[in-house]
Formats: C-alpha cells, sequence, structure tokens
C-alpha cells in the first residue's frame, strides 16, 4: 500500500488569486505595500509565519505573527464574499476519482493552509471523504520540515517510504526528500520545473493526466529496486 499526499494550493487548486489580493490586504492593513505578485507567489507552501518572515526578512519577526493574522482574516472574509473562487486544476477531479478507486493505493493532504482553509475547498468542490489523512499548518512544522509526512504515513499506517508527494513548490520536494519519500513536481503551479528538480524531484507532470502513468512507474522502480 502506498500513500499519494497531495500539497492543496497550486497543486490541487489554483488559488493565486486569493492568495495575492489577501496578501495585499493584510499588508496594507499594517501600512506597507505587498511584495510583488511572483514574490508572494513564491512562498506559497509554507506555514503563514514562516512566509511572512521570509517576504520580509529585514523587519522585525515580532510583525510576522500580526501580519499573518491579517492575512487569515481577509481571506476569510474573500472566501464568504462572492468571489471567491479557488477551481480546481483541469484534470484533479478526474484523476482523484481514478486513484481512489484503486485498493493499492490511498490519498491523503499535506498543505499549508489551516484545516479551515482545508475544509472549504473540499466544502467547495464536495471532495469529502476522499482522504485518509489530512496535514496542516495547524499541527505540524512548516514545509520543508518533513513532519506532515511523518505524521500522514503513521496516520495512514503505511511507512514515509511508502509516501509518494505531488507538490508545486521546492518545500514539497524538501519535505519528501527529508522524510525519505519520494517527491513528483507539477508543473502548473508556483515554483519552476528547474527549482523543483533542483529540489529533489524525479518525475515532472505537465498534465494532471499524467498522473496515473508516473505512479505505475514509480511503483515499478520501488519494486525492482
Amino acid at each position: 500500500m502506498h500513500l499519494v499526499l497531495f500539497d492543496v494550493d497550486g497543486t490541487l487548486v489554483d488559488s493565486q488569486a486569493m492568495i495575492v489580493a489577501a496578501m495585499s490586504a493584510a499588508f496594507a492593513a499594517h501600512g506597507r505595500v505587498a511584495p510583488p505578485r511572483e514574490r508572494v507567489l513564491s512562498i506559497v507552501g509554507l506555514s503563514l509565519e514562516t512566509a511572512m518572515r521570509a517576504l520580509l526578512p529585514e523587519e522585525p519577526h515580532e510583525l510576522a505573527g500580526p501580519l499573518a493574522d491579517a492575512y487569515k482574516a481577509a481571506f476569510q472574509q474573500l472566501r464568504a464574499s462572492p468571489e471567491h473562487h479557488e477551481p480546481l486544476f483541469e484534470g484533479a477531479l478526474d484523476v482523484l476519482d481514478a486513484l481512489g478507486a484503486r485498493d493499492d493505493l490511498i490519498l491523503g493532504l499535506a498543505t499549508g493552509k489551516s484545516q479551515r482553509g482545508v475544509r472549504a475547498v473540499l466544502d467547495l468542490h464536495d471532495l469529502h471523504g476522499r482522504f485518509v489523512t489530512i496535514q496542516t499548518a495547524d499541527t505540524n512544522p512548516s514545509k520543508p520540515h518533513p513532519g506532515m509526512i511523518q505524521a500522514a504515513a503513521a496516520e495512514a499506517g503505511v511507512l514515509p517510504q511508502q509516501v509518494i508527494m505531488i507538490g508545486d513548490t521546492t518545500y514539497d520536494m524538501e519535505m519528501a526528500g527529508a522524510a525519505g519519500a519520494h517527491g513528483v513536481g507539477v508543473r502548473w503551479g508556483y515554483h519552476e520545473a528547474a527549482a523543483l528538480q533542483a529540489a529533489g524531484a524525479t518525475v515532472l507532470l505537465d498534465r494532471f493526466d499524467e498522473l496515473p502513468g508516473a505512479l505505475e512507474r514509480i511503483l515499478v522502480e520501488k519494486e525492482s529496486a
């Protein structure tokens, strides 16, 4: 049995518009101009306070907490508005259906979102009941620490070496490497393909429908190793 563990933002759902808007509102609430879009998207996947410290390395660390709180408040407001839109990437639902029907795989999530944020995505796309483990920033160290994968493996009843991490950031790939898991990078998210490879991705996907075949090759390689 293997656990296929998905990141959320940039991997399953395209939340960049919401993230950038919430970040702009959070910085404005503290009298600052938000970093450029590319810089904001580069820290997606980190837990919020870690992300804020990365965005403002010259600022006192004490500012990270208030900025994170302002971001959460702004995101919650956006989520409650008619403009709330975190669409699944093309092909994601079909692949989740196909993988969920297999008896040699179980599915999980490992994300920098909060539990509340994950629940909102699951509600929006009717994805409840598909994932045997959901690891978030609420109860784990920030990526790329291996804690999320270790906790997910323990909850799912597998070893970290039986985890295949699917993600769009270097943090996902580094986390997989640190845990002894297998890292699969996706090109449709927020980090460049070259950076994903440098961080340890051994497979890169251009489309979601490539994932089942990639998993088959990985499982065959693991069995023959």
